[in-house]
């Protein structure tokens, strides 16, 4: 079995976000850069681990972005990653990066491919299942665990008022999420390993993506509290209809 795993590389958590052009466009200048946390610790664990069990014979990661991705690549590398494929563009929609990672996996053949849940800066959840839409396979998202037996996953998933067990023929697409596998650490045999591991560029497909940014603007953040004593129920009521916002 061959596990293509799919990374993005997103702002540090700690970041503070400003954005340029009329804001436009993200002010990466000072930013370090990380693998997305959903794709490392639970996607790219869990293909490693399916590896070391012996269930899988090779794990590959893939990222469409530009050479200045190639660092955190080599993370994913250093964790134990065989080899990695950078598809060369600046970046798009999720339908292009959706498309871009879907045409490279039908050309060589990946039995299983795994996304994390979402992104931490966009937040869409949605690269997953376009790609498995494009490629016209079976997709369980928000998956908590993945056990494989001969050619048949077995996932778990979170649905409205509790989890899901399906059963899926390879191939298949799957998104992961909290519970799939523990995060990991690299070490300085896989660090120094990961500087010799193949990366390949390949260019974009020719895809065009179907929406564009128009702007950003940053949250409005926390606003005060009131505290109402207990005991003053018309003081509460009065500000419920006075002050209160719906969200």
């Amino acid at each position: 079995m061959k596990i293509l795993v799919a990374i993005s590389n997103v702002p540090d958590t700690t970041t503070k976000i400003q954005f340029t052009d009329g804001d436009t466009k993200f002010n990466a200048a000072g930013v370090t850069f990380v693998i997305n946390p959903y794709d490392e610790w639970y996607a790219l664990v869990r293909a490693l681990e399916l590896k070391e069990a012996n269930l899988a014979e090779k794990v590959t990661l893939i990222h469409v972005g530009a050479a200045d991705s190639e660092a955190t690549i080599r993370k994913g590398l250093a964790l134990g990653a065989d080899d990695a494929v950078r598809i060369d563009s600046e970046g798009g929609d999720a339908f292009f990066v959706a498309d871009q990672i879907a045409t490279y996996a039908k050309a060589n053949g990946y039995d299983l491919i795994l996304v994390g849940k979402e992104t931490i800066n966009y937040n869409g959840s949605s690269v997953g299942a376009m790609i498995a839409g494009v490629l016209d396979l079976p997709f369980v998202s928000l998956a908590t665990k993945l056990d494989m037996a001969g050619n048949k996953a077995t996932v778990e998933h979170d649905i409205d008022g509790g989890t899901q067990v399906v059963e899926c023929e390879l191939p298949l697409v799957v998104s992961c999420a909290k519970g799939m596998a523990e995060q990991r650490i690299p070490n300085m045999r896989g660090i120094m390993a990961a500087r010799t591991k193949p990366l390949t560029v390949v260019p974009a497909n020719g895809t065009a993506p179907l929406t564009s940014i128009k702007s950003f603007a940053l949250s409005a953040g926390r606003t005060t509290v009131k505290l109402i004593d207990e005991n003053n129920i018309d003081e509460l009521v009065n500000l419920l209809h006075t002050e209160a916002k719906v969200i």
